[in-house]
């Protein structure tokens, strides 16, 4: 009777180290503007080897459907 209660408590100890994964959850903006096209003024910008564009104290990424502005 002893070993199958040391079994059982060997077999939970081992079931609560099955994942040292965390769960990470990401989400999307509530509202995303896109801009057809930029204006005439903007700069070419790199930060962190990505390509962005900057005007009037936004920074632009671009999509396929626009440029999208972005929090860099």
């Amino acid at each position: 009777m002893m070993r199958y209660l040391v079994y059982a408590f060997v077999f939970i100890f081992a079931l609560s180290f099955n994942s040292c994964a965390s769960r990470v959850v990401i989400t999307q903006p509530s509202t995303v503007t896109v801009v057809k096209k930029l204006p005439r003024n903007y700069k070419v910008v790199r930060v962190k080897g990505k390509r962005y564009y900057f005007f009037n104290g936004n920074h632009y990424r671009k999509t396929r459907k626009g440029y999208v502005i972005v929090r860099v």
